[in-house]
């Protein structure tokens, strides 16, 4: 779409008509006139007259509205662009360690592992985080960052989707996992740094005490959720002697991940089985909205440089023509040839 964005500017069209009315014109001085050897064509030595010649009129006019529309920003206005939106800043650490192996969740009747399971209703809280930078670390033994903070959603979700139990090692390093959280999130602003934090067991591994780590978090204004995943019943096999029911979360520090929650501002859930696990992130959605408010802009092409360069060539192009008609008329040889 094609806009004016100082059409104002047009008033100044009629100001050389203004200033034509309202100055006199300059008084030619009468005496004794300079007598040369060439006549020069068209101008009256006597009285210094030299009236200015039609076209340059126009070309002086012409000149200035080109001015005048170039003062007034010609622009084309591009169809409007979304622009990523600016929510929360998102690190998810989820527990990659040997035991959520254990099949003790279901999806759709289905028994899954705990990993599978994440990685299902986790992929679908990711979806939701429109307008999010997004992270992603996996712990076992050790933490690594598999996605730093990114809006880019489609690379989170295959890197957990890709993902497998035991590739960081088949211990738990919670407070490493922490420390790296913090690590990536103390550069962002302090309203929007939140650490999901997702595991089945006790910290066993790692440099980092998990209370240490936890004391970074509060000191850089991190949030973190904590999520204690794993069944507290599960019947399994004896062999000879039959089943019995054990309660595999057993390990699971429900305490210290508490405590995590409760000094950094968070929360603490448990979730023992998928439907717990789903609506756990949805009370995170809504603790943590993101941006409600979709953000465009329209692309914006100044054209102001046409009508200039037109102002420019004619400007140039007059005083070309001027020159030459003067040359001619000093110039025995161009009367000649004319």
């Amino acid at each position: 779409m094609f806009e004016w964005a100082w059409p104002y500017a047009f008033a100044l069209l009629p100001l050389p008509w203004l200033v034509a009315r309202l100055l006199k014109p300059a008084a030619t001085l009468e005496g004794v006139a300079l007598r040369l050897p060439i006549a020069l064509s068209g101008l009256d030595a006597a009285s210094g007259a030299n009236p200015v010649p039609r076209w340059r009129r126009v070309l002086a006019l012409l000149g200035w509205a080109l001015l005048a529309a170039a003062v007034a920003r010609p622009q084309w206005i591009g169809t409007p662009v979304d622009l990523a939106r600016t929510g929360r800043d998102l690190l998810l650490a989820v527990d990659a360690s040997g035991s959520m192996d254990t099949p003790d969740m279901s999806i759709g009747g289905q028994p899954v592992s705990r990993y599978g399971a994440v990685k299902a209703i986790a992929g679908d809280f990711i979806r939701r985080r429109v307008g999010d930078r997004v992270g992603l670390i996996v712990f076992g033994s050790q933490a690594y960052l598999l996605t730093p903070l990114t809006f880019d959603r489609d690379t989170v979700l295959k890197q957990l989707e890709e993902s497998v139990v035991g590739l960081p090692g088949r211990e738990t390093a919670i407070g490493d996992a922490v420390g790296l959280a913090v690590k990536r999130l103390r550069e962002r602003p302090q309203e929007q740094r939140v650490l999901i934090l997702l595991t089945d067991g006790v910290n066993d591994a790692g440099e980092l005490d998990p209370v240490k780590a936890t004391d970074l978090a509060v000191a850089e204004k991190v949030k973190i959720y904590t999520i204690g995943v794993g069944a507290e019943a599960m019947r399994v096999n004896d062999g000879f002697f039959g089943s019995r029911v054990v309660n595999p979360s057993a390990d699971l520090d429900a305490k210290l991940l508490g405590e995590m929650a409760q000094k950094t501002g968070g929360r603490f859930f448990r979730a023992r089985d998928t439907g717990e696990l789903a609506q756990i992130y949805k009370e995170i959605d809504a603790l943590e909205p993101g941006a409600d408010k979709q953000q465009q802009f329209r692309p914006v092409d100044e054209l102001f440089y046409w009508p200039l360069s037109f102002a420019l060539l004619l400007a140039f192009g007059g005083m070309f023509a001027r020159n030459l008609r003067a040359w001619r008329g000093s110039n025995p040889l161009a009367q000649d040839a004319a």
